[in-house]
Parts: structure tokens; C-alpha cells; sequence
């Protein structure tokens, strides 16, 4: 009997110790990695140096933004093909992704040094800051290079089945940059230039022993057709990655923003532009710290919450989310005592300054982060949609606070209130993001378990025990929703005699990975647009959509390869592409007959109908998309496709009846 996998069964506090602390440990070093410089260039330089990293830092993310595509991209590649049993395929976008890492941040470093100057006004430089800002800027974006490299292969080095190498790597590097930080600023006298170099050096390092492991990486075997750019790949490369690009991109967005309305406030006030430009900065960064905490305890999470929710276990599901977000709480609360009792001996850390600029400094951590304590509530309930495949409450938790809210309430509050309005801004933004976190997680976990999976009501068919045809032959049914495929499908394998598979995969799948019937049923083929907002939050190679597609794709090509058998819909045209003994059918009909077909089986209204519809036609397109590159519905995917009106779903599967005893009849003779 298999054993049933430990997320359903080991104690809850000990698996969110085992999955969290080394999140933690990654999420902390990424954040730290920025923290350093500043604290060094506070120390040895003053506030004017840290207002120029500061100025900085937006390019310094876009620059993360493409590292975090590529690597999280090529990683989910990988290991969507490995699932797929494609090694060679696995192989390319390994190679694709490392060449990826090199073309575009070179690519980048070039605009970025032949534009600097330009650039840095975009950020909300001021003159006092622009000769630091280039004196450090010109240095770092010579070293994008380094950096991609260093996090894109980090990435695959974790899909490799290697955490502890790519967490190690990192470490190396931040240790090394804590080392040479105060060795060319204080030794050397190289001041924010000095800051520069041993960033750099450190990103150079990482990157170094990224590229040692990839020579000898386990999953896959790598030769020099792997690294032949493809633009199939690279395209499904930067499919799969984008979110992690939006996410990074967004804080881009945000921080030019803020820059710039710092500095337009900041020369009506007493503060001036340097000041606010500088404190915020680290405020913002110090945020980060909390933040990363938090995500690691809640990313540590996700696989428990995701399984149990599946495996239909929902007390481990409440009693995993309860223990993340009293755990979460706790962290933001002593971050909150932290930083409203003792912000002068935060700011201090990273250099001193006058007495406005340590005025400031107080007002900006104890007005700006005012509600940090609820972090602990917002951050989880988005990974806690994320696990259980809500895509759509999660995208909305996700895009909230930091898109929806934060740069409208800069804007707003900044031109109404001047410098005063943009520290408020920060509340006021977490308080709407986090009332509304709230309420969907309250809702969602009173409803727990109440949702069942949506089934179209059609006639089952008895399959006849002898079958008609002695040749192995597959036929799969791709089909609008409406059009009746499925019958279709149902009817020709019985007047073939041979399997027909459609819920029977779910029964397998679920058997396999010890998820719940319902649960799959409710996930599956259901990927759409909003999950790619929706996993902007989520450190993962692969969603729990992604997962479903690779046991689906393991079960459908082993159901193909033992019998003959009808197969409904699950991209498995494109599954099992390798095949020849394969028709592939798409079913189609007008908007008008899906309309009566939906109303006759469901029992719904017209209207709801209509909405059903062009939903999951929309969501079957996307899905198919997003794992096959493909269109769906497009004529030259398939073998036959058929109009479900013209003849009915009867006569239908008789014409493709007689098709598929033509097909096998052609092939007995070719092979004469």
C-alpha cells in the first residue's frame, strides 16, 4: 500500500518549521543584500550616498525583474517537461534560459550607461544626489550581467532538486559584499563607487558557482544544441515567467513614483528632497525585511495548505492557516513596537544625519508603517488563495495594496497634503488592502469544504466488453463547451468497443498524488489570466495547476499507451503529439445551440448561460495556451474538426465512426 505523503499526516508545527525556515533564510538574504550597502554608505559616505543608491535601486529592480522571468520561466520549463518525461526538450530550455541570462541584461547595461544621466531624473534625482547616483550607477549596471546569471540559474538550480546549493550561493555572495563593502569605503576611501565594486564582485562570485553546478546538474543532460536559441522556447520561457516580471516591475512603478513626488513635495517643505528621497528609501527597505519574513512563513506553508486542501483534508487546512497567521501576527507586531518605539536608533544604523533629517526619519517609520502589524493578516491570505486555487481573490490581494492603492493614494494625498500626504499614503493603502484581505479570507474560510465541483449532466454509455477494432488506435476530443464533444466522445467509443476516458482520469490522478476527486475536478484545465497576476506573490517554480497538467500528462500518455480508447479534451492532443496512431477531433457549434444545449442541461437561465459560456471557452483557450504555445480551436491542430449542429451529436459520432475504421483501414494497407 503507497505511503501517504507526510503533508497529511506529520504535525503541522513541525512541517511549516521544515518548509519555512529556509524560505526565510533566502527571502532575508535577498533583502538584506540592498540593506548592507546602504548601511556602509550611510556610515562612510552620509545620507546624500544613500539617497543615490536609493535612485538607483528602481533600475537595479528592473534589472531583477528580467533576471526573475528568465529563472523562473526556464525553471517551470523545466520542470513541466521533466513531468512531461521530455528530457531533451527540458534540456533546451535549461540552455535557452542561461543564454537568455547573458543577451538581456548586456542588452540592458548598454541602455542603462548610455542613457544614466537621462535615467536617474526618471527616479526623482535631485542635483545634490546626481553626482553619487552616477558615480554608483554606472558601476552597478556594468555588473547586470553578473546579477541575472547569478539569480536566473538559482532558480533552476532549485527546480533541479538542489534548494541548499542555490540558498548556499546566495549566502557566499552576501557575505562576501558585508565583507568588501567596508574594505573599499573605509580602507580604500572608493566611497559610493567603492559600495559598487563589492556588489558587484559578489554577484560575479554567486553567479561563478551557479554556473559550476549547472555543468553537473542532475535532471537533464546538457550538449551544445541546448544552448541554440529558439523562439518557441524563449517565448514559453518568458510566458512562464512573467509574473515574477509584473511583481518587479510594479515596485518600479511605485517607487518612480514616490520618488518624484517626494522630490516635488520635499522643495515645498523644510525637509527639502534629499532627506525625504533618502529616508523613505530605507524605511521602504527596512518594510522589506518583515515582508520577507512573513512571505517565507506563508510561501513555507503553501505546499501543507495546497495538499490538504486537495486531499480534502480541511481541519489540517484551517489549523495550518491559523498557525501561519498567528505566527505572521506576532512577527508584525514586534516589528510594529520596534519601529514606533526606537526609530531614531533604526535610522542610525545607516549613518547619521542633521537634526530634520533624524525629524524625519521618526515621522516616516511611525506614520508610514503604522499598520505593519497587519502585514501578518494581508500577505498570507494571498498565499492562502494562491494554495487552494482561488486565482482570482488572490490576484485582487496581490495587485491591492502595492498597484491599486498605494500610487493612487501618493498622487492623491501627496498634491492635497504635501510631504505629509505621501507618509500617510502607506496606511492608508494597508488599511484598504488589508480590510479587504480580511473580509475575502473570513468568507472563504467560513465556506470551507461547502463548494462542489461542477459536472455536466450527460448521458453515460455503457462501453461494449469486445472490441470492434483490433488495431491500436487513440482518438482525442477537444471540444467547445456547449457543443455536445463529450457525448460525442462517449458515443464513439461505444460503437468502437473501447474505453472512453474523462472523469476516470481525475479517479487516477487522484489516486496518484492523494489529492480529492473534487478538488481536482475544480482545478483542473481551469488555468486563466488571472493566475498570472495571481502568483506574483508566490517564490514558486510550479502552481498547483501546473502540477495537476504534469500528473494528467503522466496518466494520459499511459492510458494511450495500453489500449485503444477515446480520450475527452485535457490538451491531450498535444500530450500525446509524439504519437501516430492518434485522430485528433475538435467539436464546435454555434453560440446559439451551446445556449440551448447549456439551458437544457444545467437548468439555468439564458443569461447565466451566455456568462458560462464564453467563461469556460475563455478559460479552455487560455490553458491550452499557456501549456502548449498553441491556439485553441485552430484548424491545423487537429485531424478533424466537426460542426455539432449540422447533423447532431449522433450522426456525428457516425461520421467520425466511419472516419476512424477508414483511418485504421489506410494504415493496414501502407504497412503491406
Amino acid at each position: 500500500m503507497k505511503e501517504e505523503n507526510i503533508l497529511g499526516t506529520e504535525k503541522i508545527g513541525k512541517l511549516i518549521r521544515k518548509f519555512s525556515i529556509p524560505c526565510i533564510i533566502s527571502m532575508l538574504v535577498n533583502s538584506l543584500y540592498n540593506i548592507v550597502d546602504q548601511i556602509f554608505v550611510g556610515q562612510g559616505v552620509g545620507y546624500l550616498g544613500n539617497g543615490a543608491t536609493n535612485i538607483i535601486f528602481p533600475l537595479v529592480m528592473v534589472c531583477l525583474a528580467i533576471s526573475l522571468m528568465i529563472g523562473d520561466g526556464a525553471s517551470a520549463f523545466l520542470s513541466l517537461k521533466l513531468g512531461e518525461k521530455k528530457e531533451k526538450e527540458a534540456a533546451k530550455g535549461v540552455g535557452n534560459g542561461v543564454i537568455l541570462s547573458i543577451i538581456f541584461p548586456l542588452i540592458l547595461s548598454a541602455i542603462c550607461i548610455i542613457f544614466l544621466p537621462k535615467l536617474i531624473y526618471l527616479f526623482g534625482c535631485t542635483k545634490e544626489l546626481e553626482p553619487y547616483a552616477l558615480e554608483y550607477g554606472y558601476v552597478i549596471v556594468l555588473g547586470f550581467v553578473f546579477s541575472t546569471v547569478g539569480i536566473a540559474l538559482n532558480s533552476l538550480i532549485r527546480a533541479d532538486g538542489n534548494p541548499k546549493y542555490s540558498m548556499t550561493t546566495m549566502i557566499v555572495g552576501a557575505v562576501v559584499n558585508t565583507l568588501l563593502d567596508p574594505l573599499f569605503i573605509f580602507v580604500f576611501g572608493m566611497g559610493v563607487k567603492g559600495a559598487a565594486i563589492a556588489t558587484v564582485i559578489s554577484q560575479a562570485l554567486t553567479a561563478l558557482l551557479n554556473v559550476l553546478y549547472i555543468r553537473k546538474i542532475k535532471s537533464i543532460s546538457l550538449n551544445k544544441e541546448s544552448f541554440k536559441l529558439q523562439g518557441k522556447i524563449v517565448s514559453k520561457i518568458c510566458l512562464l515567467g512573467v509574473s515574477s516580471f509584473i511583481n518587479e516591475i510594479s515596485i518600479v512603478a511605485v517607487m518612480a513614483c514616490e520618488n518624484n513626488m517626494l522630490k516635488y513635495c520635499g522643495e515645498n517643505s523644510r525637509f527639502g528632497p534629499e532627506i525625504p528621497i533618502t529616508v523613505l528609501g530605507i524605511v521602504m527597505k527596512m518594510s522589506q525585511i518583515l515582508m520577507s519574513i512573513i512571505l517565507g512563513i506563508a510561501i513555507g506553508a503553501q505546499p501543507i495548505l495546497g495538499y490538504n486542501y486537495g486531499a480534502r483534508k480541511l481541519d489540517r487546512v484551517k489549523k495550518t492557516l491559523k498557525t501561519v497567521l498567528i505566527v505572521s501576527s506576532i512577527v508584525g507586531v514586534i516589528a510594529f513596537i520596534l519601529f514606533q518605539s526606537i526609530p531614531e536608533k533604526l535610522i542610525s544604523v545607516f549613518g547619521q544625519g542633521n537634526e530634520l533629517y533624524n525629524e524625519f526619519a521618526c515621522m516616516a517609520f511611525r506614520i508610514y508603517l503604522m499598520l505593519c502589524a497587519f502585514y501578518g493578516i494581508q500577505i498570507p491570505a494571498g498565499i492562502f488563495f494562491q494554495s487552494i486555487g482561488k486565482s482570482f481573490k488572490s490576484a485582487i490581494i496581490s495587485l491591492s495594496r502595492q498597484v491599486l492603492f498605494l500610487i493612487p493614494a501618493i498622487l492623491i494625498l501627496g498634491f492635497t497634503f504635501g510631504i505629509d500626504g505621501i507618509l500617510y499614503a502607506g496606511p492608508l493603502a494597508d488599511g484598504i488592502a488589508i480590510v479587504i484581505s480580511t473580509l475575502l479570507l473570513i468568507f472563504e474560510v467560513k465556506n470551507l469544504g461547502k463548494s462542489k465541483a461542477v459536472d455536466e449532466k450527460l448521458v453515460e454509455n455503457e462501453v461494449n466488453s469486445i472490441s470492434e477494432i483490433k488495431e491500436h488506435i487513440v482518438i482525442t476530443i477537444s471540444r467547445e463547451y456547449g457543443s455536445g464533444g463529450r457525448y460525442i466522445g462517449k458515443l464513439l467509443a461505444n460503437k468502437l468497443g473501447i474505453k472512453v476516458y474523462d472523469r476516470e482520469i481525475v479517479d487516477k490522478v487522484a489516486k496518484e498524488t492523494g489529492l480529492s476527486k473534487e478538488y481536482i475536478e475544480n482545478y483542473e484545465q481551469k488555468r486563466t489570466n488571472t493566475d498570472t497576476i495571481n502568483e506574483v506573490f508566490v517564490a514558486e517554480e510550479l502552481g498547483n495547476e501546473d502540477e495537476l497538467f504534469v500528473a494528467e500528462s503522466n496518466v494520459i500518455k499511459q492510458l494511450a499507451k495500453e489500449n485503444s480508447c477515446v480520450i475527452i479534451g485535457r490538451c491531450a492532443d498535444y500530450i500525446l503529439k509524439e504519437q501516430k496512431d492518434i485522430v485528433n477531433v475538435f467539436v464546435y457549434n454555434s453560440f446559439e445551440e451551446k445556449v440551448k444545449r447549456v439551458v437544457d442541461i444545467y437548468k439555468i437561465k439564458e443569461n447565466d448561460a451566455r456568462k458560462e459560456i464564453k467563461r469556460i471557452n475563455k478559460q479552455r483557450a487560455v490553458h491550452y495556451k499557456h501549456y502548449t504555445g498553441n491556439e485553441w480551436g485552430k484548424l491545423e491542430n487537429y485531424d478533424v474538426c466537426i460542426n455539432s449542429d449540422f447533423m447532431g451529436v449522433e450522426s456525428a459520432a457516425n461520421v467520425l465512426y466511419t472516419i476512424i475504421k477508414e483511418k485504421i483501414k489506410k494504415t493496414n494497407v501502407e504497412n503491406v
